[in-house]
């Protein structure tokens, strides 16, 4: 970009800052650099408005000393303004290097000649305080800086400076570990930049929201924007956001298990930091190298690099910045058996006051490990239970439903090396206790059976007595890393089994899961993986197992996905395991035991809602909708039967008649299940409005209506959702219908085929009318189509049942 010949230097700076605030930093460092030699002899005073432009296009390109040289003037500014610019300008680079010493006594003299001024220079100015506050990790006064930069934004209406300054308190909450307002602040910044077009705003908010992302454990809606505001940083030639997203996108990768991506990424990171001489970048690289390194098992390699980041971190005068490689160095030291050293350095960083919570109960786990190599069981066991209280403290400061349901991934590890670390002093009644606790958290507490607050004791169970009650016998799975665990429950006694590691069940879960959605019968090929699943996951309890009796199944992680129906069994015969059993699904033993004791008598009555005007050209009719919908009607009498039918049956017509009146809510529709969001998985109803999602039945906002319906049928594809959180189970629909307090939803796990689903619906409700329980009818449902013209699993097998509590 160049200045026009014929250009005023007002308009040439105007068409120069409009460039910069679009993101496109290299042309207008390029256009400010050519305005300042065109207009610098004749109007001095446009000369400085123009090197304080570039000097601020090369901040933002993350090119620290370049602004510092470009600065190094003899001269100053005639403007009270351009003095405010240039002296916040050098006092950022020089906190951006580490030089914070230099950078307080430019940002003290900023002060004095904002005082008393209320022009968007000092709100730059009061920016580049909280900025440097907040390098310093001084929280609270970096907020305090924000907030003044804030107003005066508002009240010059300089919309730029309102966006950057929304997105540096957004990094203040995520400094502050306060994820999901970083989220909400981040937001904001974005929309008033997609208003100016402000692309490196944009960058910048979306990758804060990524980072956001990752620390409330959403590591796969993480990877996305980050990976794209990486890639736009380095098309708008901002080195600082690139290498910071690189950074962030190198810890999505390592915690996916992706260990040559994230070295990559961190490399790169690592180069662009030293090209620029970025110590904050420097330090966040090498720091996380050292990780890596562990992780792979490369000891010097890690030693290297945390005592590089370590050293940095000192320089900077940063005392919370010493505590990351601190820690990793604890954990080298365990690994090479200086016990004695780790449990120095674990301790130096858990005690330490400033240090962030993430990092405090890192180090509570690393000791209890550490304490449990050294055989020192009472110290290993307090510790653990330390670092669960702390991780627990950690989840209950998380306000958004979304969040609550992802963030336990975070503290994952916790548990599953306590819940080895308990079985393997044969306290498996312990284990089964905690690992239930850790089952289900969001869903329990949207029930009221359990509170936010943490507990440091997870509340009595007895196992026996839920089996009873529920008339069935449970199998309750834990996949852990290093070994796997099957309780099977029955009202006499409770046993444990031991099964592999996640990594192998996870491995023949995907294969059988993408053979039974397929069109080829498992049953006719034998399949191997079919037969190793029940073999691996149900044949071990098979002496458990009443005969054609009922079982529940409490899943975790990839069996979230799999229908146990489905399994073959080897013996006498080949067959399916629904030919054996009636299958159910349920949450947690928690949410199992309170079914029964709560479960009353309610009135008859249906809700039934489909056979919908297709809102657009993705979802198409149903042509089997209308013949379902008169099949189910036809199993309550009129009184007992509200329906809504093509216009009519729309969101607002759920959300305004009174669920909760309802023993059975029956939908058939289309169904949308939202992977990166799963509140967002909808059923397709018509359309109540102009708006284009008002015929969406949205899952968020089916938990805001309670339910007491015996029964939710949602004869949809994918009401069962497609993504299964650490814990929570899968999320969607039949989550959402279950948190709002039905007693029972059956949901699809796949696809649905229309002919089937009408079929096997019309036999549902003819069993359920004979007095049938729901779990019993829709198996008696499947063996017809079993044993009629759907053999394969594809037709009879996506409905699932799913027990809640209310």
């Amino acid at each position: 970009m160049s200045c026009h010949r014929g250009d005023s230097p007002q308009v040439s700076y105007e068409r120069a800052l409009r460039t910069f605030q679009h993101g496109d930093l290299i042309h207008s460092q390029e256009a400010a650099a050519e305005g300042y030699r065109r207009f610098s002899p004749s109007a001095p005073q446009w000369g400085w408005k123009f090197r304080i432009l570039e000097a601020e296009s090369l901040l933002w390109r993350g090119k620290y000393r370049d602004v510092l040289t470009l600065l190094d003037s003899p001269s100053t500014p005639s403007s009270p303004d351009d003095v405010v610019s240039v002296i916040t300008l050098r006092a950022i680079a020089h906190a951006r290097q580490l030089d914070l010493a230099t950078a307080d006594r430019e940002m003290s003299e900023l002060e004095k000649l904002c005082s008393g001024m209320t022009s968007s220079a000092c709100g730059k100015a009061f920016q580049g305080r909280g900025l440097i506050a907040l390098a310093q990790n001084r929280y609270p006064e970096a907020r305090h800086e924000f907030d003044r930069s804030l107003i005066l934004a508002r009240s010059n209406r300089d919309r730029f400076l309102e966006s950057t300054t929304l997105l540096n308190i957004g990094a203040v909450a995520l400094k502050q570990e306060h994820f999901d307002e970083a989220i909400d602040f981040s937001t904001a910044a974005l929309q008033i930049a997609g208003e100016l077009g402000a692309s490196d705003v944009a960058l910048v908010a979306a990758g804060n929201e990524g980072w956001a992302y990752y620390k409330l454990g959403d590591r796969e809606k993480a990877r996305k924007p980050l990976a794209d505001a990486e890639q736009l940083a380095e098309r708008l030639g901002d080195v600082f956001s690139q290498g910071n997203n690189l950074t962030n996108l190198g810890y999505v990768y390592m915690d996916s298990g992706d260990t040559v991506q994230a070295r990559q990424s961190f490399e790169r990171a690592l180069a662009l930091a030293q090209s620029e001489n970025s110590k904050e970048h420097m330090l966040n690289a090498q720091r996380v190298l050292a990780r890596l390194a562990l992780l792979n098992g490369d000891m010097d390699k890690a030693a290297e690099a945390a005592q590089d980041a370590l050293e940095i971190a000192r320089q900077g005068g940063n005392h919370v910045d010493e505590l990351y490689p601190l820690l990793v160095q604890g954990q080298i030291a365990s690994r090479r058996g200086d016990r004695t050293g780790a449990e120095k350095k674990f301790n130096a960083v858990e005690a330490d006051k400033q240090c962030p919570i993430f990092l405090r109960w890192e180090a509570q786990h690393s000791l209890a490990r550490l304490f449990e190599n050294e055989t020192r069981t009472d110290a290993a066991d307090r510790e653990y239970r330390i670092a669960l209280a702390t991780f627990e403290s950690a989840r209950a400061d998380v306000r958004h439903v979304d969040f609550h349901l992802s963030f336990l991934t975070n503290g994952w590890r916790i548990y599953d090396d306590y819940i080895h670390f308990l079985i393997a002093r044969g306290k498996t009644n312990d284990a089964l206790r905690w690992a239930d606790y850790s089952r289900a958290r969001t869903l329990a507490e949207g029930l009221g059976l359990l509170g936010r607050n943490p507990v440091i004791e997870p509340p009595p169970l007895n196992p026996q007595a839920i089996a009873q009650a529920s008339k069935g016998t449970i199998l309750f799975y834990w996949l852990g890393e290093k070994q796997s665990y099957l309780w099977a429950i029955t009202r006499q006694k409770t046993i444990l089994l031991p099964l592999p590691a996640a990594a192998e069940v996870d491995a023949a879960v995907r294969r059988y899961d993408k053979a039974i959605t397929g069109l080829g019968d498992v049953l006719d090929s034998a399949n191997a993986d079919g037969r190793s699943l029940y073999l691996m996951l149900v044949a071990p309890a098979k002496a458990l197992l009443p005969i054609d009796g009922k079982v529940f199944i409490i899943p975790d992680g990839s069996l979230n996905n799999l229908n146990f129906e489905t399994l073959l069994v080897p013996e006498p015969k080949l067959h399916y395991w629904v030919e054996d059993a009636t299958v159910a699904s349920a949450s947690s033993l928690r949410v199992l035991a309170v079914v029964r004791a709560s479960e009353q008598q309610q009135k008859r009555k249906l809700l039934l809602l489909g056979d919908s005007v297709p809102p657009n050209e993705q979802y198409p009719a149903l042509p089997k909708a209308a013949i379902q919908m008169e099949s189910v009607a036809r199993h309550f009498a009129a009184s007992e039967r509200q329906v809504f039918q093509r216009e009519q049956a729309t969101p607002e017509a759920y959300l305004h008649s009174n669920p909760g009146d309802f023993s059975h809510i029956h939908f058939v529709a289309h169904g949308i299940a939202s992977r990166l969001t799963p509140l967002d998985s909808a059923i397709v109803l018509s359309k109540s409005s102009v708006q284009d999602d008002s015929f969406k039945l949205y899952a968020r906002d089916i938990i805001q209506h309670p339910l007491r319906a015996k029964l939710v049928t949602i004869s949809a594809c994918y009401g069962a959702g497609e993504r299964a959180y650490s814990g929570e189970g899968l999320v969607g629909l039949s989550w959402a219908f279950l948190r709002a307090g039905a007693q029972n939803v059956v949901a699809a796990l796949w696809e649905a085929a229309d002919a089937s689903s009408e079929q096997l619906m019309n036999i549902f409700y003819d069993e359920l009318a004979k007095g049938e329980a729901p779990d019993a009818a829709l198996r008696a449902a499947k063996l017809s189509l079993l044993r009629g013209n759907f053999r394969n699993p594809f037709y009879w097998a996506p409905f699932q049942l799913y027990r809640g509590g209310n």
